[in-house]
C-alpha cells in the first residue's frame, strides 16, 4: 500500500481524532506574508474575437475543513468540477474537462474507501454542453490539462482525436501516480502533446509558454500538487485577467488567507508540499499587487463567478451519486 493510499484512508477517520491531534492536523496556520513583488503587468494583445466560458459538469460535496487549514467542517462546500472553453481565432482550447459522460464507470476503478469518501453530483458533461450550445468539438485545437488527476481528465474520452496538452513531467506522472491518475493511465488512443516552456519569466515564474504569441494565454509551470501542474493566465479583450491555478489550492481561502491543505489532505494529494507552499505564497503576492487578477482554483465556484456560462448550455438538474 503506497504512502498516498495510506494518507487518503487516514482522512476517513479524521473527524474522530482527539482534540490535540485534530488541532495539529487542521488548525489554521498561515504561510509567511509574501514580500511585495515589483513586477510590471505583462503586455497582451488578445484578439477581439477571443472569449472565455465556464462549463459546470458537477460538484463534489466537501467542507471548508477538508479544503484548507482552519476551515470549518460545518461549512459545506461544493467543489466545482468545471471545464473552461477559450475561443480564439488561432484555435480553441478546453482547459480541463470536469466530470465526463463515463464518470460513474470510471469511479469504479478507484479504491472502495475513496468511493466511500467521494459524494458527487453529476450535471452536464462538457461534451454534452458544447453540443447543446451548437459547438462543433472539431474546432478544438486541444484540451489543456492543469494536471492529470481523475477529476480533471474524466471527460477526455468524450473528445476522441482531440490532442491533450500537458507537461513532460505530468506525462510521466500519469504512469506512476498511483490511483489518482488511474483514469488517465487507462485511457486508450489519447494523443498527448507535451508543453515546452521556451519563454522567459512571466509574473515572477521563471519560465512560460505563450500559446498564441499574443499574451492571451500564457502557461507557467507550477509543480507541487503534481510534478507537472501548471497555472494558466488568461488575458481577455475587455481587460479581464484570470489565473487558473488548478489544484494549487482547493478554495480561495488558500490564497487569500495563505492556508495550505490540511496535513492529511496535503500528504495524500500533493506530490511536493514545499512546492505547493512556495507557489501559494507567490500567488498571494500577485493577488496583493494585482487586485484586478481573478484567481480561479479549479474547485471553487466563487472563482468562476466572473466567467460567463457557455451560452445555450443548459445546466442539468443534477444526479447525486454516493
Amino acid at each position: 500500500m503506497s504512502r498516498k493510499t495510506i494518507a487518503w484512508a487516514a482522512a476517513a477517520v479524521a473527524l474522530a481524532l482527539p482534540g490535540a491531534l485534530y488541532w495539529f492536523l487542521f488548525a489554521a496556520s498561515p504561510l509567511p506574508v509574501p514580500a511585495r513583488l515589483e513586477l510590471a503587468w505583462p503586455a497582451a494583445a488578445p484578439p477581439g474575437e477571443m472569449a472565455v466560458f465556464r462549463i459546470p459538469t458537477g460538484v463534489i460535496h466537501r467542507t471548508a475543513g477538508f479544503a484548507y487549514r482552519g476551515g470549518s467542517f460545518r461549512d459545506s462546500r461544493d467543489f466545482a468540477m468545471t471545464a473552461v472553453l477559450v475561443l480564439h481565432p488561432m484555435g480553441d482550447l478546453l482547459i480541463d474537462t470536469g466530470l465526463g459522460q463515463q464518470i460513474d464507470k470510471q469511479v469504479l476503478a478507484m479504491p472502495w474507501w475513496f468511493r466511500a469518501l467521494t459524494d458527487y453530483t453529476v450535471e452536464t458533461s462538457a461534451a454534452e454542453a458544447l453540443d447543446a450550445a451548437g459547438y462543433d468539438p472539431k474546432q478544438l485545437r486541444a484540451i489543456l490539462l492543469t494536471h492529470a488527476h481523475w477529476d480533471h481528465v474524466s471527460g477526455v474520452p468524450d473528445f476522441p482525436g482531440t490532442p491533450v496538452w500537458l507537461t513532460a513531467d505530468e506525462r510521466r506522472f500519469i504512469e506512476d501516480g498511483d490511483f489518482v491518475t488511474v483514469l488517465a493511465r487507462n485511457m486508450r488512443d489519447v494523443v498527448y502533446d507535451e508543453v515546452a516552456f521556451e519563454g522567459g519569466p512571466y509574473l515572477g515564474f521563471p519560465r512560460s509558454h505563450d500559446v498564441y504569441g499574443d499574451g492571451a494565454i500564457v502557461i507557467v509551470p507550477s509543480p507541487g500538487h503534481t510534478p507537472g501542474s501548471v497555472i494558466v493566465f488568461l488575458s481577455l479583450p475587455d481587460g479581464q485577467r484570470f489565473a487558473l491555478v488548478g489544484d494549487l489550492v482547493w478554495q480561495l481561502e488558500g490564497i487569500s488567507e495563505r492556508q495550505e491543505k490540511p496535513w492529511l489532505q496535503s500528504r495524500a494529494a500533493d506530490a511536493d508540499a514545499a512546492g505547493v507552499r512556495e507557489n501559494i505564497v507567490h500567488m498571494a503576492a500577485l493577488a496583493e499587487q494585482f487586485p484586478q487578477l481573478t484567481i480561479v482554483p479549479a474547485h471553487d465556484q466563487r472563482g468562476f463567478a466572473r466567467m460567463p456560462l457557455l451560452p445555450g448550455a443548459a445546466r442539468g438538474e443534477g444526479r447525486r451519486v454516493e
